[in-house]
């Protein structure tokens, strides 16, 4: 933080051309006053955020995410207490804001402060180091809330392997390790050749292929293969992972990045093999949810692989970063450290 007035942020700035109309969009690195922060109880100076698929999507402006400009993304934030006018934290006091509105309408990780309401903010965890938090963030929040979902639904080791679609991505890779962690087969999807290794390291013992999940897929059921699912993906993929369910088997879903429609979803894998079909959402869970699963992640499950699937990035590196999303072409988790600014 330069100073307490002014601070550095990315912007993402709506402009209209004049020839076709369109409306375009532009990042710029700027500095930023106090009073462009949106109102919030707690002032929050920012070490680390993290870079995810909504963050590139709002750089984009795209509207399902951002509708208001000039915007600073950045749904993930890590950093200690300025102030705090609703007396729930004192200045210095180490806190998380994942979720809610941060980074979508309301400045976000990618500036050097925020400024949100209490009710947004946990406690970080004292065995959590800043990037470490960062490198779970909303991904690892939402990872582990898909598992804490399929083991509430009975799901348990000895019932056979579990897949992970997406799961070179930053949800995905998650859910890999603590799956794997937990004692779990894990069978991980992926398009990307070079997360291979990745994977492995992190505990896949299987590397599934876009092209064999995508056989059959106009067959209303498919062979019993996994006990289990996070499915990242969305789309037909959701469904050929629905008609794969061992009997009784769930699958939690938490993305859509193949869509949010299931062209060839018919009854039968639910009624005829009970399957279930877990919706997940970390973003509006209950502030006490994030703090109980956030003090998990801390402790009984901390990450084996965090360290390996995490690459730490400067300001500068944003651009970059958010056009390899894009592109589908990032592995693991990239975290934002402001001191490298």
């Amino acid at each position: 933080m330069s100073s307490t007035e002014h601070f550095k942020a990315w912007v993402v700035s709506e402009e209209t051309d004049t020839a076709s109309e369109k409306k375009r969009y532009q990042l710029n690195f700027e500095t930023r006053q106090l009073s462009d922060l949106p109102d919030g109880e707690v002032l929050i100076d920012v070490s680390h955020s993290s870079v995810n698929y909504k963050d590139a999507l709002s750089a984009q402006g795209n509207p399902g995410v951002t509708r208001v400009f000039p915007h600073t993304p950045g749904i993930d934030a890590v950093g200690k207490v300025l102030s705090d006018s609703s007396g729930t934290f004192k200045a210095g006091d180490e806190v998380i804001v994942t979720g809610y509105d941060l980074g979508m309408n309301t400045a976000g990780g990618f500036g050097e402060i925020i400024q949100v309401p209490a009710s947004w903010v946990v406690r970080k965890p004292a065995s959590l180091t800043a990037l470490q938090s960062m490198a779970i963030g909303t991904a690892g929040l939402t990872a582990a809330w898909c598992i804490e979902k399929l083991l509430h639904n009975g799901l348990q080791p000895s019932d056979g392997p579990v897949l992970v679609t997406g799961a070179s991505g930053g949800v995905g890779s998650v859910a890999v390790n603590l799956l794997a962690d937990l004692g779990f087969e894990v069978h991980a999807m992926s398009g990307s050749e070079s997360a291979k290794s990745m994977l492995t390291a992190l505990g896949a013992s299987e590397i599934v292929s876009r092209q064999h999940l995508g056989e059959g897929l106009k067959k209303p059921m498919l062979k019993e293969v996994w006990a289990g699912a996070v499915d990242c993906v969305g789309g037909d993929t959701l469904f050929q992972v629905v008609k794969s369910l061992k009997y009784g088997g769930s699958v939690a879903c938490c993305g859509l990045v193949a869509g949010p429609a299931m062209s060839q979803a018919t009854v039968f894998p639910f009624i005829l093999r009970g399957v279930n079909l877990l919706g997940v959402d970390s973003v509006n869970v209950p502030l006490a949810g994030k703090q109980a699963l956030w003090d998990k992640l801390a402790n009984e499950w901390t990450l084996s692989g965090l360290s390996a699937l995490t690459q730490t990035i400067s300001p500068a590196d944003i651009p970059d970063i958010l056009q390899k999303i894009q592109q589908g072409e990032t592995l693991g988790r990239y975290v934002l450290d402001w001191s490298q600014g």
